[in-house]
C-alpha cells in the first residue's frame, strides 16, 4: 500500500469523523445521554470510551513519532497482527460485540457536552499526527497497544486500528440515534 495514500485516506476519514461529531453539539443533553437499556451506552458514553482510548494512543503515537530516527518509505506493508486488529474493529452487518476493558468502560459515568469537545480536540491532534507521520517510517515505528506493552503495532497499523475503532463506535452512535427515534411515541 502506498504510504502517502494511506495517510491521506486516514486524514480524510478523520475530517469526516470531526464533521459527524460536530453535528452532535446541536443535540440536547437528554438525547446525548439516552440509553436503550440500562446496560447499553449512550452517545456520550460511546464518545467518552473513544476519548479514553485517545488518552492512551495519541500521546504514545506522538512520542514515538517525535523520537523516531526513521525516514518515510514509499510503501507500507501491514503486519499480520496489525491487519487483523484493524479489520476486527470495523463495524459489520451482523453485530460483532466485543468486551471492553474495565478502565475504558464509561457506563453510567456522569458526562456532559465537554466529552464532545474533548473528542474533537483529539481528532484535531490525530490530524496533526497523521501529517507528522509523513516524515517517519509507517513500518518501523512501533506503537504499544493498550492490551499489553508486549504487543506493538506498526505505526501505519496503529492509525488504521485507532481510526477503525472510532468508525465502529460512531456507527454505534448512529444506531443509538435510530433506536431513540423509534422509541419516542408519536
Amino acid at each position: 500500500m502506498d504510504s502517502e495514500s494511506l495517510i491521506q485516506s486516514q486524514i480524510e476519514q478523520t475530517r469526516e469523523i470531526i464533521n459527524q461529531v460536530e453535528k452532535l453539539k446541536a443535540t440536547n443533553l437528554k438525547a446525548l445521554t439516552w440509553k436503550q437499556h440500562a446496560a447499553s451506552w449512550s452517545i456520550l458514553e460511546c464518545l467518552e470510551h473513544l476519548n479514553l482510548y485517545g488518552d492512551f494512543y495519541l500521546p504514545e503515537i506522538e512520542n514515538k513519532i517525535k523520537i523516531s530516527k526513521t525516514r518515510s518509505e514509499p510503501e507500507f506493508k501491514s503486519g499480520f497482527l496489525g491487519s487483523y486488529f484493524a479489520k476486527s474493529m470495523l463495524p459489520k452487518e451482523s453485530l460483532n460485540k466485543m468486551k471492553t476493558f474495565k478502565d475504558k468502560n464509561p457506563l453510567n459515568a456522569n458526562l456532559d457536552k465537554k466529552v464532545i469537545d474533548q473528542f474533537i480536540q483529539q481528532q484535531v491532534k490525530l490530524l496533526d499526527l497523521l501529517t507528522q507521520s509523513r516524515n517517519v517510517s509507517l513500518n518501523k515505528v512501533k506503537i504499544q497497544t493498550s492490551i499489553s506493552s508486549l504487543i506493538k503495532l506498526k505505526l501505519g497499523d496503529a492509525f488504521l486500528f485507532f481510526i477503525n475503532h472510532i468508525i465502529r463506535h460512531l456507527s454505534q452512535v448512529d444506531r443509538i440515534q435510530i433506536a431513540m427515534k423509534s422509541s419516542v411515541p408519536t
